[in-house]
């Protein structure tokens, strides 16, 4: 089960962090990798990590809030891969700040980063399953757009990543007539470059263990189960789910 050989997966934002992390189990599982990113040399890198483990790999630099540069980098991955068959929106920044004194500037840039650009991705790239009646669609949010937070204050995210799980279940009930499936996962506290210097601080891990019943945070690796089985033909009749993976937060 789960044999991804064959199929061509996109993943955006995999020059670190959790894009980097699933690219490696997609590879793994005999798919052929497509990365993008903004920072080529880190996606050449991980491009030459993994044909070491002989993974068909192509690196397209990629800045997710240009929808221009989007619609470029989906029509240089139909010419060199000739098709996609699955796609994971995992690109994304934030800036901080709670509703009472954060800048419209701060507003805008999360939600560019964290939703518009879902939207000009999974647009680009639908399009090119749905000429072979077929995709795999996997949108990366967190449990932050799941349930509200007293910890940090971070409006934006909150908005922006909720309105990925709810346009997850749009896209779902539109492709699906094209044999498209759209899923999201929502992960807890996982440490990536974007996350690291917050959790490390003690308040902050003290928070961690009174709120997260597994009691630690997620490890690397430990989305990759969740995107494989989405991504997988075993995976037909499941779409527009919401699946958190992060240590039961949201069950409390």
């Amino acid at each position: 089960m789960f044999d991804l050989t064959g199929k061509v997966v996109v993943v955006s934002g995999a020059s670190s962090g959790l894009g980097a992390q699933m690219a490696k189990g997609f590879a793994a599982q005999g798919a052929s990798l497509v990365l993008m990113a903004r920072r080529i040399e880190k996606l050449e890198a991980l491009a030459a990590e993994l044909k070491g483990t002989g993974c068909k790999c192509l690196a397209v630099k990629c800045d997710v809030t240009d929808s221009q540069m989007v619609d470029e980098a989906a029509a240089t991955v139909e010419k060199e891969m000739g098709k996609v068959d699955v796609l994971v929106n995992c690109a994304g920044s934030a800036k901080n700040a709670g509703v009472l004194n954060m800048t419209n500037e701060e507003w805008d840039f999360t939600m560019d980063a964290d939703l518009t650009s879902v939207f000009y991705v999974t647009r680009a790239f639908a399009n090119i399953m749905k000429k072979k009646n077929y995709g795999r669609i996997i949108n990366i949010a967190s449990m932050y757009g799941m349930v509200g937070n007293p910890a940090i204050d971070t409006v934006a995210y909150h908005a922006s990543k909720g309105g990925v799980v709810n346009m997850t279940r749009a896209v779902a009930a539109e492709l699906a007539k094209f044999g498209i499936t759209c899923n999201c996962i929502c992960p807890g506290y996982f440490e990536t470059e974007l996350t690291a210097d917050v959790l490390k601080t003690d308040e902050f891990s003290a928070y961690m263990k009174a709120t997260v019943p597994l009691g630690r945070y997620g490890k690397e690796g430990e989305l990759n189960a969740g995107a494989i089985f989405l991504a997988s033909d075993e995976s037909a009749y499941v779409t527009g789910v919401i699946l958190p993976i992060d240590g039961g937060y949201t069950a409390i």
